[in-house]
C-alpha cells in the first residue's frame, strides 16, 4: 500500500521532482565552480598565507626551544651557624647524605685552611693526584665550581668548623 502511495506521487510530480533534482545539481556545480575560481584567483595569496603561518608556528616552536631552561636548578640549603664561644660539631647526616667520604672531609678541613694542593698532599701523606681527586669529588658532591665555594658551602651545612 505505501509503496503503491509512493509509485503513484512520482508519476503524477515526475517533472517536478527531475526539475529540482536538476536545479540542485546545479547549484551544487555552480558553487564548487565559484570555490574553484575563487580559490585559483587568490591561489598566490593563499600560498603565501600558509608559508607566513608554518614559518610563525616553526619560529613559536624554535624560540621555544632556544630559551627554555634546559634543567631546572633548586638549591635548598640549610642554614648552620657555629658561635664563637661554642664547640665545633660535624653535621653527621649531612655528610652521610652527601655521601663525602672522611678522607675528603679531612682534604676539606685543609683547603678551609688555605693550603695548596701540594701542601695538603705531604700533611696527608698522599700524591698530589690524590688530593686533586679528593677535590674535585668534593666539589661534586657539594655541587660547587672552586675551592671558595666548596668552604663556605661545607661551613654552611656544618661540615667544617
Amino acid at each position: 500500500m505505501a509503496s503503491k502511495a509512493i509509485s503513484d506521487f512520482y508519476r503524477r510530480h515526475r517533472q517536478e521532482l527531475l526539475y529540482g533534482v536538476s536545479l540542485a545539481l546545479l547549484l551544487f556545480v555552480l558553487r564548487w565552480l565559484e570555490l574553484r575560481f575563487l580559490i585559483i584567483d587568490h591561489l598566490i595569496e593563499i600560498y603565501v598565507g600558509a608559508i607566513a603561518l608554518m614559518f610563525t608556528g616553526l619560529g613559536i616552536w624554535l624560540a621555544h626551544k632556544l630559551t627554555a631552561p634546559r634543567a631546572e636548578t633548586r638549591i635548598v640549603e640549610r642554614e648552620v651557624y657555629v658561635t664563637a664561644g661554642e664547640e665545633f660539631i660535624l653535621n653527621e647526616p649531612e655528610r652521610l647524605r652527601l655521601g663525602i667520604s672522611q678522607r675528603e672531609l679531612e682534604v676539606l678541613q685543609l683547603v678551609a685552611e688555605g693550603l695548596s694542593n701540594q701542601q695538603i698532599a705531604e700533611r696527608l701523606f698522599v700524591s698530589l693526584n690524590t688530593v686533586k681527586t679528593h677535590s674535585s669529588r668534593i666539589f661534586e658532591k657539594l655541587e660547587v665550581r672552586n675551592r671558595t665555594q666548596a668552604v663556605e658551602r661545607a661551613r654552611r651545612l656544618g661540615l667544617i668548623g
